[in-house]
């Protein structure tokens, strides 16, 4: 979601804000901009739209000062004005906030009867005038600012920038992550790593309810209780935070072909070289006793649960339920303290499913997370993190995320058969094998991009497009119309085959394209009869199946994509690939904005 970033330097800190502001856009947003001090005088500028036009008026209306916050926002409340854009000001306070203040309306109601007027629709606003309303009444701007803070509920990731005060940043969260970067006589405040990583590589993650107080010295946390907190400081790795397309289009084409290099190492760091166990880090998991596996996500991540549902239970054996989390948390389901709790998160920050994962914390014998960012709030407050090794991913549509958080869910079905003796060795090595083998299947599989390029420029002229399939394909289907809707804003929807007669073959007509997974594996036929039903009512199916199964199965088809044969419980990870895709090439083909599709954020902190 909003992108935030802080900066205390010796250098002018305009052009240090727009350049990590551009490092924040895969977070999503629609208008953008930055607040300085110069001379003790406080100023701003905004625009809307992409950070060009805020580029654009600096040209024209250039910001002085060493001291400055800036914004991407992603409207909530309020349209996307430059009026409701942040940095908000009220007097002596400028803020830039991520997040929702749920009582905005109760404050705004105190301040309307105090009669402070307001001139936006957002809840930002309420945030800054409290704050200028406790400095009016003689307070300094921390204190002011801590009293402010004491009165908020929702989400938040706040910073402050105060008129006459050069060298003081107040930073704040609660819900949405903040880290402070550490410099040699400068600090600087970001959203997440990626932004502070060309400033800085020392980071201090704030924890829930932390406030700071930043100057060029360096940083005072208190915890939400007021007391002084010693907050870790970390080193990154550079290398991690890279956000460069390296000769390709978009973020999303190298996120796509990057597959076959961080999916190994995702199987290497789980399966040490030489060994057929996987190994998991700290005490790890002894599925020997667990009675039931809870799995909540959002989004793709979810539809990587709903592969994984088919798995534990097929080779472990072990009952598995799969909740959306915002569903979830206010579902308040009974967790037996014989469950083991699982949550997938890109991120680590989606707001619904860190809710969530509060919620199990006193219930579930064993809290568990599969994350892309090790040091995110899911990752912290987890007995168990298990990082899936995908590097960073900036368009917004998961691709090589997606495709890691199932590899790693699969090594996870792996040990829990091994852990309750549901597989006999020969069958556990020769699943690792497959695993191992299964980058070269994803590079046999990207090396059919011309075939899937045709296809996906037939499908690019659709309204409607069906995604069929049956099993561990079925999750796949869903994924697959998630991603062409994504980013082509074609409407697609993803069935299970069986389900086809109770009520989507009423859609289908000779307009209707449908996109058939289907390796050719012990579901085939059935998935085959129902193309077949398709076909005899004249719609177009788009045919993704193997060698045998396209030989089977091709006449009559609108398309076919052939890929390799692969043991069909690897089947979901490899027809990723030719899924994703399809999504992308016909994004191309209708010039939409592939890696920041339209009201859509990579990091969703907000329910």
């Amino acid at each position: 979601m909003c992108g935030i970033i802080g900066v205390l330097s010796d250098h002018e800190a305009a052009p240090i804000l727009v350049e990590a502001l551009k490092r924040l856009e895969y977070r999503g947003y629609d208008s953008a901009g930055i607040a300085t001090i110069n001379g003790g005088a406080l100023d701003r500028r905004r625009a809307v739209g992409k950070l060009v036009n805020l580029s654009d008026l600096l040209v024209h209306e250039p910001l002085a000062g060493k001291a400055g916050i800036g914004h991407t926002r992603w409207a909530t409340h309020g349209a996307p004005t430059i009026g409701n854009a942040h940095p908000h000001r009220a007097g002596r306070v400028a803020v830039v906030h991520n997040g929702i203040i749920e009582n905005f309306r109760e404050l705004r109601a105190e301040l309307a009867a105090l009669g402070v007027p307001f001139t936006t629709e957002t809840d930002t606003e309420t945030v800054a005038l409290l704050t200028e309303y406790h400095m009016s009444q003689g307070l300094g701007p921390v204190e002011a600012v801590f009293k402010t803070l004491d009165r908020l509920e929702g989400a938040f990731a706040l910073a402050f920038l105060f008129d006459g005060e050069d060298d003081l940043i107040v930073a704040a969260r609660k819900g949405s992550p903040l880290a402070i970067g550490h410099g040699d006589g400068e600090m600087y405040v970001g959203s997440d790593a990626i932004a502070l990583a060309p400033l800085t590589d020392r980071i201090t993650y704030l924890e829930e309810g932390d406030r700071a107080v930043v100057t060029r010295k360096g940083v005072e946390i208190r915890d939400a209780r007021g007391a002084l907190a010693n907050r870790a400081m970390r080193q990154i790795n550079i290398d991690n935070t890279r956000v460069d397309k390296a000769g390709h289009k978009h973020f999303m084409a190298k996120e796509i072909a990057e597959q076959p290099q961080v999916i190994g190492e995702a199987v290497n760091h789980y399966l040490p070289a030489g060994g057929d166990a996987v190994v998991l880090p700290g005490e790890g998991i002894d599925f020997s006793r667990v009675e039931r596996l809870t799995m909540v996500a959002c989004g793709t991540a979810f539809y990587a649960c709903l592969t994984a549902k088919y798995w534990f239970e097929q080779l472990a054996r072990l009952p598995v339920e799969v909740d959306i989390a915002s569903e979830f948390r206010y579902r308040e389901p009974p967790v037996s303290p014989g469950t083991l709790a699982l949550f997938v998160s890109q991120s680590g920050e989606t707001a619904d499913t860190l809710a969530a994962l509060r919620y199990c914390q006193d219930k579930a014998a064993q809290i568990v997370s599969v994350v892309n960012v090790p040091e995110s709030s899911i990752a912290r407050e987890s007995d168990l993190a298990l990082p899936i090794h995908a590097g960073v991913e900036i368009g917004v549509a998961s691709t090589k995320a997606f495709t890691c958080q199932l590899s790693v869910l699969l090594m996870l079905a792996l040990k829990a058969a091994a852990d309750r003796g549901t597989i006999s060795p020969e069958e556990r090595a020769d699943r690792i094998a497959d695993l191992r083998g299964l980058p070269q299947a994803i590079n046999a599989a990207l090396d059919r991009n011309d075939e899937i390029r045709a296809a996906a420029q037939r499908l690019s002229e659709a309204r409607d497009v069906l995604f069929l399939g049956r099993g561990a394909m079925y999750p796949l289907a869903l994924e697959g119309a998630l991603k062409l809707k994504e980013i082509s804003y074609i409407h697609a929807e993803g069935y299970a085959s069986g389900e086809l007669k109770h009520g989507p073959i009423a859609l289908i007509d000779k307009q209707m394209p449908v996109v058939v997974m289907a390796p050719h594996d012990d579901l085939f036929d059935k998935t085959v009869s129902n193309m077949q039903e398709v076909m005899a009512r004249k719609g177009k199916v788009v045919l993704i199946s193997d060698e045998a199964g396209i030989a089977e199965a091709q006449e009559g088809t609108w398309a076919t994509v052939r890929m390799p044969a692969i043991h069909p419980l690897l089947a979901p990870i490899l027809y990723a690939v030719p899924a994703q895709l399809l999504a992308y090439h016909a994004a191309v083909a209708k010039g939409t904005d592939v890696d920041q599709p339209r009201n859509l954020a990579k990091s969703v902190t907000v329910e």
